[in-house]
């Protein structure tokens, strides 16, 4: 209790502790570079665990680790530079790209309404599954518009996006996708920016494709989800 309070009364401790956990967390995705090394995961391991050893409460560590949210929206907008840069592409396959984002839209809404519905999950719950394929700062508002609990649709798109990095190289290994703009738009559509940061590692026309999914598929989400919510009372 004490320490909680002593730390509560810090405005840097979560920041520190966040971008620390992610600095070692990068060191050791460089000396051992296999795919469950990735650093947003060990990162995230990292902070959970000292938070728990040390009888820490969330509370008292995102109290100042919160300002790092604030770089959400500025660092979503940065994805649109190396989109800019493949503009010629995105010309060529503007029908594809469109097509292509808007029926994983679609397929990520009926998955998530057919098992809430077999499940007989809770509706603030499906509510908060709706936008788990987008981008933290856009999930954030379609779920509390929709009714959704703001925690769990972080815990979701986190979790998400995580998968997604991690297994994103495999997935199209096993399927061979080899063509570029459907690997970067596969990774955007279903992993939103960490999948763009994984995109990246196979080239500049797979991360633009992917920082196209990422808003695109914001901008949809926000279209489809107020007319599924309802589906589920």
């Amino acid at each position: 209790m004490e320490l909680n309070n002593f730390l509560s009364q810090s405005a840097y401790f979560g920041l520190f502790l966040s971008i620390f956990c992610y600095w070692v967390a990068t060191k050791i995705a460089k000396k051992f570079p296999y795919t469950i090394c990735n650093p947003l995961l060990l990162s995230t391991i990292m902070v959970i665990g000292i938070l728990v050893l040390c009888h820490i409460s969330y509370d008292t560590y995102n109290s100042s680790a919160k300002y790092l949210t604030y770089l959400l929206t500025p660092a979503t907008v940065c994805l649109a530079v190396p989109m800019y840069r493949q503009i010629e592409v995105l010309k060529t396959h503007l029908i594809a790209i469109i097509t292509s984002i808007f029926a994983g839209c679609i397929a990520c809404a009926i998955t998530i309404f057919g098992l809430s519905y077999l499940l007989k999950i809770e509706p603030e719950i499906y509510y908060s599954l709706l936008p788990k394929s987008v981008t933290t700062a856009i999930a954030i508002g379609v779920a509390n518009e929709a009714g959704g609990n703001e925690t769990i649709t972080i815990a979701v798109v986190v979790l998400t996006g995580l998968l997604g990095a991690i297994f994103a190289r495999s997935i199209c290994n096993l399927f061979k996708i080899t063509h570029p703009v459907a690997v970067g738009l596969a990774c955007g559509n279903s992993a939103h920016a960490m999948g763009t940061s994984k995109a990246i590692e196979f080239g500049e026309i797979e991360g633009a494709m992917s920082s196209l999914a990422v808003v695109v598929a914001g901008i949809m989400t926000v279209i489809i989800v107020p007319i599924v919510a309802p589906l589920i009372r």
